[in-house]
């Protein structure tokens, strides 16, 4: 035996060869080279052939189409004051699923939003199933990015546009509103939407896979805001008319009231006001009768208001003069199966008298004269029963009766303004035919930049008798006398109806009118007053309408520089 098996100690094995340590290098070097290359090529098949594949499911995640809100139109008055105009907003909302369930993260959410825990903590787990709620509309961009601070996941911005009314209740009912969407849902706001709401544009933006803005890529299509609207009304006499109104109604504790003034050269609306009213930037408690246009959209029975109008008719179908004398003895008299009455017996008047003491006998008796409806024919001409064209949403037509309806006490009651309806507009677009020359101007809300002709619907020199009947109306003395403005010659009548109700006629209910034309020498205004049951001993016309319109025409014709045209200014109370 050798030393070393001896020894205990194992022998030392030869070392490997020198090819099979070039083979095992070889095998490993190719095993990397392989890999290498499968993923080159996986690579390459990634860049090359699967590449519109994979692009596409990247941008389906990340790449979003976003609407740009486009803005909407302004309204404003005849020189250019804005009635209406849209200011950014910001609406809050959050995908529920992403939202953290931190007590105190969602705290502090809830008190940014100005709400209890319990109420945010509610609603979040009413929307837990879904991915989008919202969490607080139309906010300020300051209030809004004091919540965005707080970087709570799952909470996101949108840019909206909300309405806001500068003159808020003075013209609330004539402009409307528009809903949390910015969609006109009242008044001018929903008649011209088309125009005013513009078109949305369109942006592609990059957005994590938490729906979070991560950057701008380009603009698809540019939002194009919407129209501008310009109106007829004059924003100073809007102010004056609603703050007459609102006076006149609260002293007399009325329900309601009315007033329109037109432009007597154009029949452009210079001013609508309505009572009730509401704000429409805060319709927190609103009551839905503020938001009605009664000047537009209910018809009355006019009442004596008219008679001018029926003295027109007559005296424009022939036959008859400012001279011509009625007997109104003894004050009542029996037509058909009705007794029609004055207050009291007036004896004989001429046409101004019978004007001038609202004579029911006296019309009643004048208009049996005729074998014609001239009266009823010329209400239509001067466009009672028939739609004013405005574009207002429900305008209405108010009613005159048909031919086969027609009969003599028909004849006389519409001779002094009962049996037929019209709206304060229709009222005040047909006294722009005494105003005139005898042209009847149709009613615009809109700014008329080019002259109106108008049609003729009685001979300019029956307008003008009957406008110097209606200025004879208004003098010291009379039923109008509170009519009378100081400086200026005035021509108007009272009119005061009874309410109807269910069971006809109210005993206690009165609607007091007042038609009203400044100055009589070159008319430029026509205003009509309605107060809606005025409660206590004045309810007449001559004493809750008159004093409105007589503060509201002095104050627009000085407005207006009209030049006084009375002589004789000191006989004006």
């Amino acid at each position: 035996m050798s030393s070393e098996v001896r020894s205990g100690v194992s022998p030392r094995r030869p070392p490997p060869t020198a090819p099979m340590g070039q083979l095992r290098y070889r095998v490993m070097l190719g095993l990397v080279l392989l890999g290498l290359a499968l993923l080159v090529g996986r690579v390459g098949i990634l860049h090359v052939v699967d590449r519109p594949f994979l692009q596409g499911q990247g941008d389906a995640r990340t790449l979003r189409t976003d609407p740009l809100p486009a803005h909407r139109g302004m309204i404003a008055d005849r020189h250019g004051e804005p009635l209406a105009i849209s200011t950014p907003v910001v609406t809050l909302w959050a995908n529920p699923q992403d939202v953290p369930e931190d007590p105190i993260q969602r705290a502090r959410l809830a008190t940014a939003l100005g709400m209890a825990p319990s109420a945010l903590d509610e609603r979040l787990a009413r929307y837990a199933d879904r991915e989008f709620m919202y969490l607080q509309r139309r906010m300020t961009p300051e209030a809004a990015q004091r919540v965005l601070a707080l970087r709570v996941p799952g909470v996101y911005r949108q840019d909206e546009y909300k309405r806001y009314y500068p003159a808020g209740e003075v013209a609330a009912q004539l402009l409307g509103v528009t809903n949390v969407d910015d969609v006109g849902q009242e008044g001018l706001e929903l008649a011209y939407q088309s125009w005013l709401s513009g078109t949305p544009g369109l942006r592609r933006v990059l957005k994590d896979r938490r729906g979070r803005l991560v950057r701008d890529l380009e603009v698809l299509r540019e939002a194009k805001p919407g129209g501008e609207l310009t109106l007829a009304i004059d924003q100073r006499l809007q102010y004056m008319a609603y703050r007459e109104l609102k006076a006149g109604v609260a002293e007399h504790d009325a329900d309601g009231g009315v007033v329109v003034m037109l432009d007597a050269r154009s029949g452009e609306v210079l001013a609508m006001a309505n009572q009730p009213s509401y704000n429409p930037n805060d319709r927190a408690g609103l009551d839905p009768q503020g938001l009605r246009n009664r000047a537009i959209v209910d018809a009355y029975e006019p009442g004596s208001v008219v008679k001018p109008l029926a003295m027109a008719a007559m005296l424009d179908a022939g036959g008859l003069s400012p001279e011509t004398r009625v007997d109104t003895s003894p004050g009542w008299m029996r037509i058909d199966r009705f007794t029609i009455r004055d207050i009291r017996n007036y004896g004989e008047l001429d046409l101004a008298g019978i004007l001038e003491k609202s004579s029911n006998i006296g019309m009643s008796k004048l208009v049996l004269r005729f074998d014609e409806p001239v009266v009823p024919q010329l209400y239509r001409r001067l466009g009672f029963g028939q739609a004013p064209g405005t574009g207002f949403p429900g305008e209405a037509t108010g009613e005159v009766p048909a031919p086969v309806r027609w009969s003599s006490s028909q004849w006389a009651a519409l001779s002094y303004g009962y049996g037929l309806s019209v709206t304060p507009l229709q009222l005040a677009s047909a006294f722009t035919a005494i105003a005139n020359e005898g042209r009847r101007l149709p009613p615009s809300l809109l700014r008329q930049d080019a002259p109106v002709q108008g049609e003729q619907v009685i001979s300019p020199e029956v307008a003008r008798q009957v406008l110097d009947m209606m200025d004879e109306v208004v003098e010291p003395g009379t039923g109008a006398r509170r009519a009378e403005v100081p400086g200026y010659r005035v021509a108007g009548k009272t009119g005061t109806v009874r309410k109807t109700g269910t069971g006809g006629y109210q005993e206690d209910a009165y609607r007091g009118f007042f038609v009203g034309i400044a100055p009589v020498s070159d008319p430029r205004i026509v205003v009509v007053v309605m107060i809606d049951h005025p409660r206590g001993d004045s309810y007449y016309g001559g004493a809750v309408a008159a004093p409105v319109f007589s503060r509201l025409a002095g104050s627009a014709l000085r407005l207006l520089d009209v030049p006084p045209d009375q002589t004789d200014v000191e006989a004006s109370p």
